[in-house]
């Protein structure tokens, strides 16, 4: 009688995989973060680069994550769609699925390497890079550099699901961990000793994704539970795409853009910022306070997406009782993160600043983001519990009420408010549109937990049932 190799996910108890498979998956993600934000922390140490660094930063910022949303749309997906399959036994589907997956990224990541290439000033001007002469300089040098890597970080961040899928997920995690080594060894020889600037910090970066992406084609051809075959390649119509992260990240640089866009209207009538010699400090400002909520988010969808192989194996078997209990533990999980985080940005404000060199820069530049750390995040409990309840519906195959969440809380909260509240508060509008946002999405959430939870105890409870 033919055995599921990944069995031990219907078996070991609950805690044991969620540290087995969610703290690689966190690192994963952290250190996947950190190719941008030391980009940025490098960038605005730099006394030559300084604050419209930081604003480049800011602006090309977006962009990448428009990459990063191609990538898990077809990484994230695939992810799903193998762990069920091998959750019912069924190791075909899920070659054909991940082989799939390797021939969208490319196809997808030379595509949008193009697009940027082409309108690469129209992109920059879309995302608030006009604010002043010398932000629009160093976003297109610095977007110039970080597009040429595009395929390369696509083709890596597609394929860490892919390969956590397939049973390794430490491997994933030191892919990622080796890229950004690379990017954090070579960021300060290139900024500071070869005096490089916006370009230094992009050179430095692509490295780091040629590591990691060199590091994933190895894995490819030397996986473990999946073997691919030639017909593999061969794309179906029955591929499984991850929409929900898609439209995650999308819709999540629809809200950057329209953020940028109002800081960069609002911040020019503003009495200080107006100023030519501050205009650009709102956007290098609230670009920081979103690094480090990018921290943050990457702890709480890493615990939730290190869950999904394990959830879509479970639900796969019928074993329930033990989705119900992983949902359970993520969600206090997530909302500790939150409290802590919460602590951080309102008793903490002025030691995060001082991370990305507020010590160059003028007090207009501190006072605005104590500020903006302690309004902008002022809920991050809830944006945490969110962000939970996303991932782990998709991974139960609830793809329609992840997907709802996901579009509200980015598109009608987020561009929405970001669009609104600053008619009525000025530039201080741009930062309550966050937690305006969260608590909103966070009603709509709770309705759908309780109903997810409702589901897993009584409309699924004849489903076949394993003890640890």
């Amino acid at each position: 009688m033919e055995t599921k190799s990944n069995s031990f996910l219907m078996e070991e108890p609950v805690s044991r995989l969620m540290g087995k498979y969610a703290v690689p998956c966190i690192i994963s993600l952290l250190v996947g973060a950190l190719y941008n934000i030391v980009d940025q922390i490098f960038i605005a140490n730099a006394a030559y680069l300084g604050s419209y660094g930081n604003a480049a930063n800011t602006v090309v910022f977006p962009l990448t994550v428009i990459a990063l949303a191609i990538a898990v749309l077809v990484g994230d997906g695939c992810c799903a769609f193998v762990s069920l399959s091998l959750g019912k036994n069924k190791p075909e589907d899920a070659g054909r699925s991940m082989g799939n997956a390797i021939l969208l990224t490319v196809i997808f990541s030379f595509a949008l390497c193009a697009v940027y290439l082409i309108w690469d000033s129209q992109i920059i001007a879309m995302f608030g890079g006009t604010v002043n002469e010398e932000t629009f300089r160093h976003s297109m040098e610095y977007f110039f550099w970080i597009t040429l890597g595009i395929p390369l970080y696509m083709f890596g961040q597609a394929m860490n699901p892919v390969i956590r899928a397939d049973g390794s997920p430490k491997f994933a995690m030191a892919s990622t961990l080796a890229g950004a080594a690379a990017n954090i060894v070579l960021d300060p020889v290139f900024i500071f000793v070869f005096r490089w600037g916006m370009m230094g910090a992009a050179v430095a970066t692509v490295i780091g994704q040629i590591v990691a992406a060199v590091l994933a084609v190895w894995y490819l051809a030397h996986t473990k539970t999946i073997k691919l075959g030639r017909t593999d390649f061969k794309l179906k119509g029955e591929i499984v795409l991850g929409i929900c992260s898609f439209l995650s990240q999308i819709s999540l640089v629809a809200a950057m853009a329209a953020i940028n866009n109002m800081i960069r209207q609002y911040g020019a009538v503003d009495s200080v910022f107006g100023q030519a010699q501050y205009a650009q400090i709102p956007m290098a400002v609230v670009g920081i306070v979103m690094k480090f909520f990018q921290i943050v988010i990457s702890i709480v969808v890493g615990m939730a997406a290190g869950c999904i192989p394990i959830v879509g194996y479970n639900m796969g078997a019928g074993a329930v009782k033990r989705v119900k209990e992983l949902f359970t533990r993520l969600l206090v999980a997530e909302a500790a993160v939150g409290i802590l985080a919460f602590i951080i940005v309102e008793f903490f404000p002025g030691w995060l600043i001082g991370i990305f060199g507020a010590a160059n820069e003028s007090i207009y530049y501190t006072e605005f983001a104590v500020r903006a750390f302690r309004i902008y995040l002022s809920m991050v409990v809830f944006a945490c519990v969110n962000k939970a309840a996303f991932i782990f519906l998709q991974a139960m195959g609830k793809a329609a009420a992840s997907t709802m969440l996901s579009m509200v809380r980015e598109i009608v909260f987020g561009v929405g408010f970001a669009l609104l509240l600053p008619r009525f508060y000025g530039l201080d509008g741009v930062l309550y549109s966050m937690p305006a946002s969260d608590i909103l999405t966070f009603v709509i959430s709770t309705i759908v937990i309780v109903s997810t939870y409702r589901q897993l105890s009584g409309g699924n409870g004849n489903s076949r049932v394993h003890r640890d």
